[in-house]
């Protein structure tokens, strides 16, 4: 499972010109599962997104946490994390998982993460989705388990 974790000042989702989830200060994660991952994947990135500290205290060091700051968290599925471009012009999807196993995993992190405490927004899975983003900092992390 990867997550590529960005710092959002705010964020939302569209689809069909309505939006869908909406945040403010917090993270957006683009979430992209493979064959293997399991709900211990799934728990383990939950856990690691609610307790890393991106947010600065006031001496301007990054000791803060998600729930520190009272943030949010955007899931936005994301299965071009597992392309391959290595070879010719087109990538290759092989290594993201099929739909059926994906979207209850990324149901279910978003569970874990609301469990943990982190209010949740969500874009809805195989949408085509327009993702705004308003990257603060600019801070971002792939995290991967």
């Amino acid at each position: 499972m990867r997550a590529l974790l960005q710092r959002v000042s705010r964020a939302r989702v569209t689809v069909d010109g309505e939006v869908v989830g909406e945040i403010g200060q917090g993270f957006v994660a683009l979430l992209g599962v493979t064959h293997g991952d399991t709900t211990a994947e799934a728990d383990w990135l939950a856990q690691k997104i609610a307790d890393l500290r991106l947010f600065e205290d006031e001496a301007g060091k990054f000791n803060l946490s998600l729930r520190d700051v009272g943030g949010s968290l955007l899931v936005v599925s994301q299965f071009t994390l597992y392309g391959d471009a290595r070879k010719g012009r087109r990538p290759s999807f092989t290594d993201a998982a099929r739909p059926e196993q994906a979207e209850p995993l990324v149901d279910y992190f978003g569970e874990r993460c609301r469990h943990l405490g982190i209010p949740v927004a969500t874009g809805v899975f195989a949408a085509r989705m327009q993702v705004e983003i308003h990257n603060d900092g600019p801070v971002t992390l792939l995290l991967e388990k």
